[in-house]
């Protein structure tokens, strides 16, 4: 119930259409219901000699207009069905977004990025089509149901105990079906996550598999993940294959049963007075009404199937829609940070909060405002996870965080992103053009304060060389410019944020060491006010830094300037010695 109640909110804007459908429906089943019982004295006219030919006429002129009014229905049903569902799927599929959207790292890292995008497209799509099945169908059928039998019994109640005994058997046997199709299901859905994540990888990936000849291995991982979901949806059509034979077992028996109870009636008026004896006509019409009772029947069990499937999605949408974001603005939150001065207050973070192995440990740095901080330490050390302290894309398990002399967790986190401009190693364009790109980080930024930020990360030459300038096309994820340019123009849309703080998460790492001392020179000169926290594996892009920190294993293990470290600093001797022992990076600056 609490999965309904929770996708019924996403029907907001369209319960006109759904209550329109079930008028629809209504009026359909209606009709189809009383033109056997028009059909009737007919038949028994005809039988009779037809010595009255406007009473034929009069009762079949009414069953014309009684099936022109229900085809009519059927037509309106469809379309408000239609029309609900697919606004149905909108509104769910949005709603979803919207909800990712403020999701956190972690609550992100719980589901995987693959999951995601499996619920936001197969799964919300199952649900649509048993929405629109459920609308006409599953309405349809329980309503003709009732409706039939009612209509039947006024025909003849002694035939209609049949269906006493027909109804629960097919009921029974599509409950036992669905209790043991619905864990095969569950597993599917599961494994479409592995699928889509290997299909992800694969296709990010494509140019290190073609290099490596990985081609056969990637066929062969899909192959299996693949031939799983073979294997158990194979399982589970095996299982609603019964459903078919049940129905025709269940419909052919009860027309049996009817044929010869109703013959024997016409024969003996047994279950009749003489007065009112059971008529040929009475038989044709209870026919069509056994007909209608099981083909609802047949119906039901078709949306039923669909409902099965749909099941296991219903639940994977509900637990994204009701996951709660790990990280949220506080009541009264601070809406102006004010200054770029940065504190880590023994800090210790796990990713898990059940884990017990932390990935930081007791971290304590002061960063003021307007000066630079360098990281340095070997893949795997926590580099990336402790700038990400700092806008609060996680939240810490111990200690505290401080930007602007106050906690982050204080802040609204918009203001406090919008202060802190981060740029990542792995950074992401997307498919439009320079200009659209760089308006990531001021929308409203005018074309010469694009080009002033370009100008700081050394990417104005190369726009310049565009004949389209700033509406260059950007194909998707930039695969249309080299690493540097791309590295460059992220650099350029964090500046244009105006933050009081910019991380670099060796975002140089494919730019020269020229370039990468032009564009911390431009920082320096142009942005002394700007608190700058660098990630870098080169000694040469952090050794001007006011502080520098060594982190091994989750841990400072050395912090103090360029010259400090060099007398005090074995590790950080080690990595100067190997890189600029030989001076040639060094003389290249």
């Amino acid at each position: 119930m609490k999965i309904l109640r929770e996708l019924a909110h996403h029907l907001k804007g369209y319960w006109g259409q759904v209550i329109g459908a079930w008028v629809a429906v209504i009026i359909e089943v209606g009709c189809e219901t009383t033109i056997p019982f028009m059909m009737q004295p007919m038949i028994d006219e005809i039988n009779a000699g037809a010595n009255d030919v406007g009473k034929i006429w009069f009762y079949a002129g009414w069953m014309i207009g009684l099936a022109i009014v229900s085809m009519l229905g059927g037509f309106l049903g469809g379309y408000f069905a239609s029309g609900a569902s697919a606004g149905f799927g909108k509104n769910l599929r949005q709603g979803m977004y919207y909800k990712i959207q403020d999701f956190s790292f972690e609550n992100i890292d719980k589901f995987s990025v693959s999951s995601l995008v499996t619920r936001l497209t197969t799964d919300i799509t199952n649900v649509q089509f048993a929405f629109q099945m459920i609308l006409r169908m599953v309405v349809r059928g329980p309503l003709m149901l009732v409706m039939a039998f009612t209509m039947a019994s006024i025909t003849c109640f002694g035939l209609s105990w049949v269906f006493l005994i027909a109804v629960p058997i097919m009921g029974f046997g599509l409950v036992f079906i669905s209790i043991k199709v619905h864990p095969t299901f569950v597993k599917v859905f599961n494994t479409y996550d592995d699928l889509n994540n290997s299909v992800k990888e694969n296709l990010e990936g494509i140019r290190v598999v073609k290099s490596y000849n990985r081609e056969d291995f990637e066929k062969e991982k899909f192959g299996k993940v693949s031939y799983f979901i073979y294997q158990n949806f194979a399982k589970a059509e095996k299982l609603l294959a019964f459903n078919t034979p049940l129905v025709l077992f269940t419909v052919h028996g009860t027309i049996l049963a009817i044929s010869f109870l109703g013959a024997h009636l016409i024969a003996t008026d047994f279950f009749a007075e003489a007065s009112n004896p059971f008529t040929v006509g009475e038989l044709s019409s209870f026919f069509t009404y056994t007909m209608q009772i099981l083909m609802s029947l047949q119906f039901m069990s078709m949306g039923f199937v669909m409902v099965i499937i749909a099941r296991n999605s219903a639940e994977r949408i509900f637990e994204v829609l009701t996951e709660k974001p790990s990280l949220a603005s506080p009541e009264n939150a601070l809406t102006e940070v004010k200054d770029g001065s940065i504190c880590f207050d023994h800090v210790s973070f796990r990713y898990s909060a059940s884990g017990t192995k932390d990935v930081l440990h007791d971290i304590n740095l002061n960063v003021p405002s307007g000066s630079s901080l360098g990281i340095l330490g070997v893949t795997g050390s926590s580099k990336s996870t402790l700038v990400s302290m700092i806008a609060r894309l996680y939240d810490v398990n111990e200690g505290k965080v401080s930007v602007g002399g106050e906690d982050v967790k204080s802040y609204d986190l918009k203001v406090l992103r919008d202060s802190v401009a981060m740029v990542l190693q792995k950074n992401t364009l997307f498919s439009g053009t320079v200009r659209s790109n760089l308006s990531w980080g001021n929308e409203n930024a005018s074309e010469e304060e694009m080009r002033q930020a370009c100008e700081i990360a050394q990417v104005a030459d190369h726009i310049d060389s565009y004949p389209e300038k700033f509406d260059h096309p950007i194909e998707e994820g930039g695969t249309n410019v080299s690493g540097g340019q791309k590295q460059r123009l992220c650099i350029a849309r964090a500046l244009l944020k105006k933050p009081k703080i910019l991380v670099l998460d060796d975002s140089t790492s494919a730019v020269d060491t020229h370039t990468d001392a032009l564009i911390r020179e431009g920082f320096k000169s142009k942005l002394p006010e700007m608190t700058r926290v660098i990630i870098a594996q080169r000694v040469l892009s952090i050794k001007d830094c006011d502080q520098i920190a060594i982190i091994d294993d989750g841990k400072i293990i050395a912090l103090g300037s360029h010259d400090e470290l060099l007398k005090t600093s074995k590790v950080y001797q080690e990595v100067y010695e190997s890189q600029l022992g030989g001076g040639g990076d060094f003389d290249a600056e």
